[in-house]
């Protein structure tokens, strides 16, 4: 059963730190919700680290989020802002003599509020503190459209409390988060299994899944490891 009408169809995916891997848990849940028989609309309203083919700067985990998403919709509105370097965001726009305000990417995000979709995913850069100016961070953002939070964590020594200040953080800010993911970054990491244990017994939000470290990092590879949140299952 798809999510009903008034449910808020808005999950922002945010990580303990930069590379993460939200945008591999992002395009596994969006092929998740797919398979489920889900339509599904993604964003990311800033992306630093882009590059110019001949089309405009864009950015790769954007045009990720394009081709995983079932509604398509045109590169400028998955990635309406788009930075060159691969720095922290509020840094790159100021080198490119541009200004990050958070009610600037709501809007952005708010226009893709009306697609007829049941699940809406809006793509974080880095953490959830991610400066945008002096005064306002990416969880400004996820605060405004009022998102459920999908919290993934980088499983890498130092993992656990990186993912418990985060998970403090975002109900701090008075959003719901969804569940976490773990997503093996460090296949060697000592004790991995004993810190996956830790993290599921110190998080109260439900585990998502684990994934693995894969070469093959196909969307619907990845949502084989994971589960929707509740309010998006069947």
């Amino acid at each position: 059963m798809a999510p009903s009408s008034h449910a808020n169809k808005w999950l922002f995916v945010t990580g303990t730190d930069t590379d993460a891997g939200k945008t591999v848990v992002a395009t596994g849940l969006l092929a998740a919700a797919k398979q489920a028989g889900l339509s599904t609309a993604a964003i990311k309203p800033v992306a630093a680290g882009c590059e110019d083919n001949g089309e405009g700067l864009q950015n790769t985990d954007a045009l990720q989020l394009q081709a995983a998403a079932s509604y398509q919709l045109p590169y400028q509105q998955v990635n309406p802002v788009a930075l060159q370097a691969a720095i922290a965001p509020h840094i790159a726009a100021q080198e490119q003599g541009k200004t990050l305000s958070a009610s600037r990417l709501v809007g952005y995000c708010r226009g893709l509020g009306l697609l007829p979709v049941d699940m809406l995913l809006a793509e974080g850069a880095g953490g959830w503190r991610v400066p945008l100016n002096n005064r306002e961070t990416l969880a400004d953002v996820a605060r405004e459209l009022n998102c459920q939070v999908i919290l993934v964590v980088g499983l890498r020594l130092g993992c656990i409390n990186h993912a418990l200040l985060t998970a403090e953080a975002v109900r701090r800010d008075g959003l719901t988060i969804a569940g976490w993911v773990g997503n093996t970054i460090d296949p060697e990491m000592p004790r991995i299994a004993e810190n996956i244990a830790t993290l599921r017994r110190l998080i109260k939000e439900p585990c998502l899944g684990i994934v693995p470290r894969l070469n093959d990092l196909n969307p619907e590879l990845v949502a084989s490891y994971l589960v929707l949140p509740a309010e998006f299952e069947k």
